[in-house]
Formats: structure tokens, sequence, C-alpha cells
């Protein structure tokens, strides 16, 4: 398995270790589609996001990578009040999980969650949403090539 893919695995799981407390729980999913249908809890997706530097490092030969991945969050609610609380919430729970723990088990140097970005979801024949993407950079180095 790929440095890159280690890292978004273990984004993935620091999540959904400490998003599983919260009730009801969000489900967390790792690059898959929205349902239809919001979870009570709320629905997580972490997207692969991409590579935004590579640095070359010298003898030995290793990449200093900067690779960017996209929380996306996604809650309903019976009032825009309710959506906006429920947001706010998940998004302070998911940027403690990533502070508490930068190195992500070890799988990468440092992790750093950027601010979100919001907008109003709306589906047809649905109630509406609010939802969030929260940028996550990820720096690791990885030996030889920059795909390793």
């Amino acid at each position: 398995m790929s440095i890159r893919e280690t890292a978004i695995a273990a984004l993935h799981r620091v999540l959904a270790t400490a998003l599983a407390a919260r009730s009801p729980a969000p489900v967390v999913l790792r690059g898959d589609t929205i349902p239809q249908r919001l979870p009570p809890g709320g629905l997580v997706v972490i997207r692969d996001g991409e590579t935004v530097q590579e640095t070359a490092i010298l003898s030995p030969l290793a990449f200093a990578i900067e690779h960017r991945a996209e929380v996306e969050v996604t809650v309903g609610g019976a009032t825009p009040a309710a959506r906006a609380a429920q947001l706010d919430a998940l998004l302070a729970d998911i940027g403690a999980a990533i502070t508490a723990d930068r190195t992500l088990g070890g799988a990468v140097e440092w992790a750093q969650p950027g601010s979100p970005e919001f907008q109003d979801v709306e589906f047809e024949g649905a109630a509406a949403a609010r939802a969030a993407l929260i940028p996550v950079t990820l720096w690791f180095t990885v030996a030889g090539s920059p795909l390793a």
C-alpha cells in the first residue's frame, strides 16, 4: 500500500473512531456517494483529494509530499438552526479528532484541518440539508518516487 493510501486510510480510521462516540453517530465513508436519505447523525465522506506539492530531497532521493484530502460533512434537520447546530458540533469533533493525533497514528508527519466551505443542499422530495467541505492537508515523506 502506498504512503498516500495509508495516510488517507488513517484519516478515515481516526474520524470513524472518534465520531462513533457521538449519539447518534454519523456514518463515516470513504470515497462514496451521498445516499438519498441522510442518517440521523449525519454523513461524513472522506475524499482522496489531490497532491498539492512534491519537493525532492536529495541523497538519498525522497519526496516531501503535501496532499490535500477532503472531508465532506452533511447533516439534516427540521430547521435551519437545527442543521447549523448539528453541523457545527460535528465540525468541532472532527477538528478535535485530527488535532488530538496530528500524525494519524504514525501514518503522516503532520495533519492540518483547514477552514470549512459551507453550502445548503436540497434533494428532490427530501428535507433540506447543510453541508461543509473541510480540506485536510497531510504531510508525509516517500522514498524514491512520489508514487510510493
